[in-house]
């Protein structure tokens, strides 16, 4: 070093001050997560379906993780609200989607302007449980099958309509299935909330539906409504007479499902923790059961990369039906 340049010990001080901080030497290490409550979005209305399978799982993951985990209902626009507000959270963790497929690759299959890509934009981190949707009827309708279904309709065209939750939801697909192999005419009316469609059943303005398994069975064990076929690929835990779409002749067998994402950029150490607790949830005993109760017996333990898979998978198999029947909503 030249003599003629020599630091006074406040210069060398000021120069250290302004060095940026290294990971190893300087920097204060982050704060484990959780280290504050999380939010946990649902795109459902309170008492859905989704609603209570989520508020089931919460009271379990706040006791495991030792922080609460908080359900916020965004219900509307056929759960494109909460993806979307999950999707632009921080990937830190503290920002939970609890959705179903309907929610996910169903409304990217029949959305072309979807301002998200279920692919790219979320993170799956683990399968919660998979099954079917109820196709319902009044209990004062003459029908006990699909079979009785296609004859009244046939027998009274124009007459009859059906319900799900939304233009482009899963019963919106699946009806327009029906339709097409039974040859039967129904006009589709889309609700906002199964909740609606439950009083209008009820109150005798609507016959036909099709709803969740969830929140179907205290009305279909109360007589309020008769469940004729559930989708998916095998019977519910109840009704468990009930036959499959697939027993009945309608060639549909995928399943429905609920998981829980994150959104992209979450930490692979985030993903990895929360995929652990949630799958140690669903192994205890007393959960399964009450999942059972909740008509939910399938209850696959995957890891993150086989649902991401499955999440793929089933995109595919819903773009198929909405082209085919050239089901979009704009």
């Amino acid at each position: 070093m030249s003599r003629d340049f020599q630091p006074s010990r406040r210069t060398l001080l000021a120069g250290l001050a302004a060095l940026p901080l290294s990971h190893g030497a300087f920097a204060a290490d982050p704060a484990p997560w959780p280290s504050r409550p999380i939010k946990l979005l649902i795109p459902a209305a309170g008492g859905s379906g989704p609603d209570i399978l989520a508020r089931v799982l919460t009271d379990r993951l706040s006791a495991a993780l030792k922080q609460p985990v908080l359900v916020d209902n965004r219900p509307g626009a056929n759960g494109v609200l909460a993806v979307s507000a999950a999707i632009k959270s921080p990937g830190d963790g503290y920002t939970v989607l609890f959705a179903s497929s309907s929610f996910t690759v169903v409304n990217q299959a029949v959305q072309p302007r979807l301002p998200f890509d279920v692919l790219t934009d979320l993170v799956p981190v683990v399968q919660i449980a998979s099954g079917g949707v109820h196709l319902v009827v009044h209990p004062d309708l003459p029908v006990h099958n699909i079979k009785d279904l296609v004859a009244l309709v046939k027998a009274r065209p124009g007459e009859y309509d059906y319900a799900t939750w939304g233009i482009g939801s899963t019963g919106h697909l699946i009806m327009e299935l029906i339709k097409h192999h039974a040859g039967i005419d129904l006009r589709h009316v889309p609700y906002k909330t199964v909740s609606q469609i439950y009083q209008d059943m009820q109150g005798g303005r609507m016959q036909i539906a099709f709803v969740d398994a969830t929140s179907s069975l205290g009305q279909i064990k109360a007589g309020k409504l008769r469940a004729i076929a559930v989708s998916g690929s095998q019977r519910m835990p109840e009704p468990a007479q009930l036959p499959t779409l697939a027993e009945q002749g309608i060639p549909f067998d995928a399943d429905a499902w609920y998981g829980v994402f994150v959104p992209k950029g979450t930490p692979a150490p985030v993903v990895e923790a929360l995929h652990r607790e949630v799958n140690r949830a669903l192994t205890a005993p007393e959960l399964r059961e009450r999942f059972l109760q909740l008509n939910l017996a399938n209850l696959p333990i995957k890891t993150s990369a086989e649902f991401a898979r499955t999440v793929a998978a089933d995109l595919k198999i819903w773009q198929g039906i909405a082209r085919r029947f050239d089901i979009r909503v704009e």
